[in-house]
């Protein structure tokens, strides 16, 4: 018990222990959004989870426990203002996981459509050109592998691009210059999960989205990378007879992202003969969110979870996540 109390007050160490305050800007933020809807039911506090090909979306070591063959998911998210994120993820374990287990992973953004507009010497100050559908969208191939019972090690290198429309600068009255804001950027992202003997009691780090900087037309940007550690462990496993048919999973990250100064997540899931599932979550030092919400079943094979965040002055986001693992 006293080691879970120590990690627990050295997460809550980093995370109060310094100003809240924005720092620099990123580029690519849609990869700092998480579809799957048991995560955003957790608020995000994945980073101790091994949840198969899920996993390549928060800490690839998560893979490494994988025991069926193979693992899908589909996730669908809709986000703030309009915007679609669809993700997929598939895994791999073959000769019951003696080689490690291999995953891919696919992120699809689509904003909507939107109107170009061009700076012009009339009253409005502007005029309206063609519209336009900005879009973006990752893949990745990852790798996961228990060095012992206890301690995996995992990575993922992915390919992003996005396209943010077009640059219309005018010359003269009859002439103008049109340039494609499109770009794209090499990622890594690796973490290590360590499970120890007391009750299962889980600690991991992650680091996402390490890159060079990504270039447009004129300017350079950095990549939304952040460092993660966590720790977790199924508070019912401390009265065994209670744990037969009942888990209640406690999670708790922090978070160091390049644009913000610390986060923290905090997730809780009680499950019910592991068929039935509840999810709760809190979200510190964001801007908008705070609470999550989300729901699961298990029949088989086949899985379906569902999440909801509200999220101040924009409409509640929801998620939907289906899989099946065999």
């Amino acid at each position: 018990m006293r080691k879970f109390g120590f990690y627990i007050l050295f997460i809550f160490s980093i995370i109060f222990g310094t100003e809240n305050r924005k720092l620099g800007q990123t580029g690519f933020q849609f990869l700092s959004v998480t579809s799957d809807a048991r995560s955003g039911g957790m608020a995000d506090a994945m980073t101790t989870m091994h949840d198969k090909s899920t996993s390549l979306f928060s800490n690839p070591a998560g893979l490494s426990k994988q025991t069926e063959r193979f693992d899908v998911n589909f996730s669908s998210n809709n986000w703030i203002a309009g915007i679609k994120h669809d993700a997929f993820s598939f895994s791999y374990s073959p000769k019951d996981g003696q080689f490690g287990v291999f995953g891919f992973s696919l992120l699809n953004v689509d904003y909507g459509e939107i109107q170009g507009t061009m700076v012009w010497d009339n009253s409005q100050g502007f005029i309206d050109t063609k519209k336009f559908k900005p879009s973006a969208f990752a893949m990745g191939l990852g790798y996961g592998r228990s060095l012992s019972e206890n301690f995996s090690i995992g990575g993922q290198l992915k390919k992003a691009f996005q396209y943010l429309g077009e640059n219309v600068v005018p010359i003269s009255d009859t002439s103008k210059v049109v340039e494609n804001n499109v770009s794209n950027a090499v990622a890594f992202d690796f973490g290590t999960i360590y499970v120890t003997d007391w009750n299962d009691f889980t600690f991991g780090m992650s680091v996402r989205n390490f890159s060079d900087e990504a270039q447009y037309a004129y300017d350079g940007f950095q990549l939304p990378l952040t460092f993660r550690i966590g720790c977790s462990i199924n508070i019912f496993k401390l009265t065994p007879s209670f744990s037969k048919s009942h888990s209640l999973l406690l999670a708790i990250d922090a978070l160091h992202p390049r644009s913000y100064t610390q986060r923290m997540n905090i997730g809780l899931e009680y499950s019910f003969i592991d068929i039935i599932s509840a999810r709760f979550g809190y979200l510190h030092n964001y801007d908008e969110r705070d609470f999550t919400f989300g729901a699961g079943v298990k029949l088989g094979a086949f899985k379906i979870n569902y999440a909801l965040t509200p999220f101040g002055v924009f409409d509640t986001v929801s998620r939907l996540s289906i899989g099946i693992s065999k």
